[in-house]
């Protein structure tokens, strides 16, 4: 009895094995699947003003396009390979799963459950955020530790309340909180003048102050009283898939950090820096053992610039409405950013 035991269970794991192997194919050739479609499917939660945003002749950019953009560049060599799809709602994991999209260039905040529930992988940060505060101009306040008698219009949603209550009680500072809904009805409330403040995320309240009639008239408080951070999305089970998006990401910093920029990238290709060189594909391989070209990372950035160039282009001074690069700055500009070295 206990050798046909025996004998059942290792059959049983065979089995199991063998329908791993047969599902795996789906999820690891994404690359393969993006090259033989011939252009890459990115999407991302909802339109947001500087991430993404459509024009009226339905061409789409920001900041989320951009990342998408670096990684048809990194993949095909050109970065107008793409079909970028905005997932409205909560519907944004299962298109990602089923393969309706290739990656998810902008989701929620990465969080645990996020991260190990619905079958997909955070690769990497590409935008810190937190909950913040915009404020008119007129009230010369330029630090949320100033914030004293105000009214903040705040959505009556998730822990935004909380995280407000938190902040005034440990700051000795009185506030009264003018709740909404929704997201949307704080911009009305705030322009109709029924508070004097708005509290949400940063990359919200930019939104918000992008639609305002005159942006520089208002401005975002430095200070996060939450921890966001955001990134690109993959499936689990295509480990290729996942460093090629990563890869992808960390160049955009690694050549802002060693001053690489699109309008550069040819003079230095004949620079002795070794980090550079590596970089540019110019010393060592580092494109083939992801399946890609020697050259991918000098094609991601001749196609969308460096991390900065990309920032600059969707939150800086020419949008009319400059968002300061606090969290997002480089580490040795003390900021957060920071990407492995390419070696």
């Amino acid at each position: 009895m206990t050798r046909v035991f025996k004998r059942l269970l290792t059959l049983a794991a065979g089995f199991a094995c063998a329908l791993t192997l047969a599902a795996a194919p789906a999820y690891a050739q994404t690359l393969q699947t993006v090259r033989d479609r011939g252009f890459l499917i990115c999407g991302a939660t909802n339109p947001l003003p500087g991430f993404a945003q459509q024009d009226t002749e339905g061409r789409w950019s920001g900041f989320d396009v951009d990342l998408c953009r670096a990684i048809a560049a990194a993949v095909f060599g050109d970065p107008n390979k793409i079909e970028f799809r905005p997932l409205r709602g909560e519907s944004r994991f299962a298109p990602l799963q089923t393969g309706m999209v290739d990656v998810l260039t902008r989701n929620g905040p990465w969080t645990e459950q996020r991260d190990t529930l619905y079958g997909v992988s955070f690769v990497g940060t590409s935008f810190f955020d937190g909950q913040s505060f915009l404020v008119p101009q007129s009230i010369g306040v330029v630090s949320a530790f100033e914030l004293d008698n105000i009214s903040i219009c705040v959505a009556n949603a998730g822990e935004e309340l909380e995280r407000i209550g938190e902040f005034f009680f440990a700051n000795q500072a009185s506030y009264t909180e003018v709740p909404y809904e929704d997201v949307a009805d704080l911009s009305v409330a705030y322009q109709a003048g029924l508070c004097q403040v708005v509290s949400a995320s940063g990359r919200q309240l930019q939104a918000i102050r992008r639609a305002l009639p005159d942006p520089s008239a208002h401005r975002i408080l430095p200070e996060r009283i939450s921890k966001e951070v955001l990134g690109p999305v993959v499936r689990q089970g295509d480990q290729q898939w996942f460093n090629i998006v990563r890869w992808t990401l960390f160049t955009l910093v690694n050549a802002e950090e060693l001053g690489v920029t699109a309008l550069n990238i040819d003079s230095l290709l004949a620079a002795r820096t070794p980090a550079v060189r590596r970089l540019l594909g110019v010393e060592g391989d580092f494109g083939t053992p992801l399946g890609l070209t020697p050259s991918f990372m000098a094609d991601i950035i001749r196609s969308v610039g460096n991390y900065g160039e990309l920032y600059d282009r969707h939150f800086g001074p020419l949008t009319g409405a400059a968002l300061l690069r606090g969290q997002n700055g480089l580490w040795s500009n003390g900021g957060l950013l920071y990407a492995a070295p390419v070696r």
